[in-house]
């Protein structure tokens, strides 16, 4: 199937997409919708690839050279991965977008289909677009059942077997074939392909050759024998000028080691690993003392998620930048310590991440479903700082930021990405490095505690909530006091009076209430004439921006916040006292962050309304174009 994500097997489902559109508490369920607004028309450099093939045989390295070929001769491109959470033999898609305009966001549908996987063929083929093209091994013989598509056959079997690849690597290097197969069909430089293998093989000669060698065979073989019969190909442009292509789990690892990070708990889980990996392998590099020669940081991996949650927060106490990498299920299990150092007020760092849910859900698909429980995650009344990155420069600095936060606030932060981000490769602009000194927070010295005498740990003396801690093994003898999840009052003692404990409550209050001041602002760009608002976060951002461009074409101009993080800061509060109507455009079906902004702007609630995904995969700018059209034909 082109992309549609919904099979897994097989069996393809036969449902069309459907929205969950609420409108404030009121839940509107829509069927299969007739679709007025179009994508873009496809064109030179203007058009999507899909490879449709088996999980475990090999194709990320053909897709990734693909990309990477593309991105090089200066094409806006992104390529998305879905795959099944198992290890090899299910359907994978990889869907590569070229765009001259810039947009990079998920298509529904594809122009050129590259079928290597029997099983879903016939499905795959049917989700091309009238005028596409098909590609598929010419030893299937299927039957050409489509006249409005364009089908090219390869022996891509053969091509394998003439490799010279022995035969557990022929499947593997069978993938090369349509890599030249779309080399000659689209125009790529041929030579920006060996140069992405040489990337992928680390200048590894030999494997270099094998699979260039295909991607020559392939070449040689669709000039002399396939006629072009279609419009689609690329020319070299000059849009990605000054860029790199890496994905959010890798820019969040390096923003976190120019962060100052120095320990490291966590589990492994899908989609989250890669970040540690990353991590791991920018610290061998980035974290060694120039004298010594010796690592200065600790990566832990923990029995499970409650003991890495554990060892983060008991590191943050002793005076360490520390933090975890996990998904929903980890979020769930490191409630109780999260609640823990949120009402000790420990600094921790946890990255979330976010999949498909509930339970163990579809752990390789993407969502926005943990929005609710990271904000809320404790017992009582607890309420978290979430920093919400729509890109990788803003993966990057969460990566450092997050520390800062964590440090002056003396509270867990939560830097909630998701798959589509964390997994897949951006365009991303270079990063702009941290060139301040770390914000460590109240953290008293030796000689302050002498001057002052003493401290008492929860006492608010500046207005902001926040008490002054000191770092275990001060040299003072007033730097001790107890660390209480318990009740206590402002000295760190134990207490169960009721007037104390309502007054830390509102100290800890005024403390949520001081940080709107220091988490990031929101990204807002207002139109002159626009009538409706649209406020979103995370992911969604590149489809938005396609929205927003489809809807203009409409005349209906739209301005349009992006929430950095949560709370939400007084930016928030004029935008949304300036428009009749708001749509909240986000990838869970309850519209978690709806809800969240209901209760931050109560007096517009009935201006708040919800346009709502979740079916696994990252949002369209048509879908959400379409959502917000309809609602406007019911306003009007």
């Amino acid at each position: 199937m082109c992309y549609d994500g919904r099979t897994t097997s097989g069996q393809a489902s036969k449902k069309g997409r459907k929205a969950a559109l609420y409108m404030s508490t009121t839940s509107v369920q829509h069927g299969p919708r007739v679709t007025d607004i179009e994508d873009s028309p496809a064109g030179i450099n203007n058009f999507v690839i899909v490879a449709a093939t088996v999980n475990g045989s090999g194709s990320q390295t053909a897709n990734n050279c693909l990309l990477r070929a593309l991105f090089k001769m200066g094409i806006p491109v992104t390529g998305k991965n879905l795959f099944p959470s198992n290890i090899q033999g299910l359907p994978t898609w990889f869907q590569i977008r070229l765009s001259e305009d810039g947009f990079v966001g998920r298509r529904d549908t594809c122009e050129v289909l590259v079928a290597l996987n029997r099983s879903t063929a016939a499905e795959d083929i049917s989700k091309v677009s009238s005028g596409g093209v098909v590609i598929l091994p010419s030893e299937w013989k299927l039957a050409e059942d489509r006249s409005d598509v364009t089908y090219y056959t390869l022996p891509v079997q053969q091509m394998a077997k003439d490799s010279g690849a022995n035969a557990d690597l022929r499947p593997y290097v069978a993938n090369m074939a349509y890599v030249g197969a779309l080399v000659e069909l689209l125009g790529i430089d041929p030579d920006e392909i060996e140069a992405a293998l040489m990337n992928h093989f680390g200048g590894k000669r030999k494997a270099v050759d094998l699979n260039f060698g295909v991607v020559k065979a392939a070449i040689e073989y669709t000039r002399t024998n396939i006629t072009k019969r279609d419009p689609f190909r690329v020319q070299r442009s000059s849009k990605t000028a000054g860029k790199i292509l890496i994905n959010g789990n890798s820019s969040g690892a390096l923003g976190a080691v120019f962060g100052g990070v120095s320990v490291v708990a966590w589990y492994p889980i899908t989609p989250s690993t890669s970040l540690v990996d990353a991590l791991t392998d920018y610290a061998k590099d980035l974290r060694v003392d120039k004298e010594t020669g010796e690592h200065t940081y600790a990566i832990v991996q923990a029995e499970d998620e409650i003991a890495a949650i554990g060892m983060v927060v008991g590191a943050g106490w002793a005076g360490a930048r520390a933090m975890t990498s996990t998904s929903g299920p980890g979020i769930s299990l490191m409630t109780e310590y999260a609640g823990y150092a949120h009402f000790a007020e420990v600094p921790a760092v946890i990255w979330d991440i976010q999949r498909m849910g509930p339970s163990t859900g579809l752990p390789t698909r993407t969502s926005q479903g943990d929005i609710l429980m990271a904000y809320y995650l404790g017992h009582g009344d607890t309420r978290h700082v979430l920093l919400l990155p729509a890109n990788m420069e803003e993966c990057f600095e969460s990566g450092w930021r997050a520390f800062d936060l964590a440090e002056r606030l003396q509270t867990p932060i939560f830097v909630l990405s998701d798959l589509d981000l964390g997994m897949n490769l951006w365009m991303s602009q270079p990063f702009t490095y941290p060139n301040k000194p770390f914000d460590r927070g109240k953290v008293l010295s030796a000689e302050e505690l002498a001057k002052l005498g003493g401290f008492h740990r929860y006492e608010d003396v500046d207005g902001d909530g926040i008490g002054s801690r000191t770092i275990p093994g001060t040299d003072s003898p007033y730097a001790a006091y107890f660390t209480r999840g318990s009740g206590h009052n402002a000295q760190a003692q134990y207490t169960e009076r009721a007037d104390e404990w309502q007054a830390n409550l509102a100290r800890l209050h005024r403390k949520f209430e001081h940080a709107r001041t220091l988490v990031p602002k929101p990204v807002v760009d207002e139109v002159a004439g626009a009538e409706i608002g649209i406020i979103s976060y995370g992911s969604n951002d590149s489809a938005i921006t396609e929205a927003r461009s489809m809807l203009a074409s409409r005349g209906i101009q739209t301005s349009y916040l992006r929430l950095r993080a949560l709370p939400t800061t007084e930016e928030f509060q004029q935008f949304v006292a300036k428009y009749p109507r708001h749509y909240i455009v986000e990838n869970n079906f309850d519209g978690q962050m709806a809800k969240i902004l209901l209760t931050e702007a109560p007096a517009h609630a009935a201006h708040l309304k919800s346009v709502n995904q979740c079916d696994g995969l990252p949002l369209t700018g048509r879908w959400i174009a379409q959502s917000i059209l309809e609602q406007e034909r019911q306003e009007r």
